[in-house]
């Protein structure tokens, strides 16, 4: 296995902002991709498909980092807090709510407390 760390951010933008959204969010992948330990930073949009009909929000960032003091450096990025503090926390901002959530492929992690 590996200490590679899997991040799935999720982003509801408020009602007639999802292109807004997704172009302010494709505007933090050239620095984060240049970040030491980023592997893969890529938002995507929502498609339909018959043989997907689960629900999310419509925006999705998936991100591979090479490790947690990656991903967490990564969450220390005055451009990255600037935009949570801007686009999420703002309630001037464009995005109504956010789930963002780590994952990893060691087996031995199911033990690990949980956060609250």
């Amino acid at each position: 296995m590996s200490s590679k760390v899997y991040c799935i951010a999720q982003f509801l933008p408020k009602a007639g902002q999802e292109k807004a959204v997704f172009k302010l969010l494709q505007g933090l992948e050239a620095n984060t991709l240049r970040e030491d330990g980023c592997i893969q930073y890529r938002v995507t949009r929502q498609i339909a498909s018959p043989a997907a009909t689960g629900t999310s929000f419509p925006i999705v960032f998936n991100e591979i980092w090479q490790d947690m003091k990656s991903f967490e450096a990564h969450n220390q990025r005055s451009e990255l807090a600037a935009f949570f503090q801007s686009q999420c926390l703002s309630s001037d901002g464009l995005i109504e709510d956010w789930n963002v959530c780590v994952y990893s492929d060691e087996p031995e992690d199911f033990d690990a407390p949980k956060l609250a």
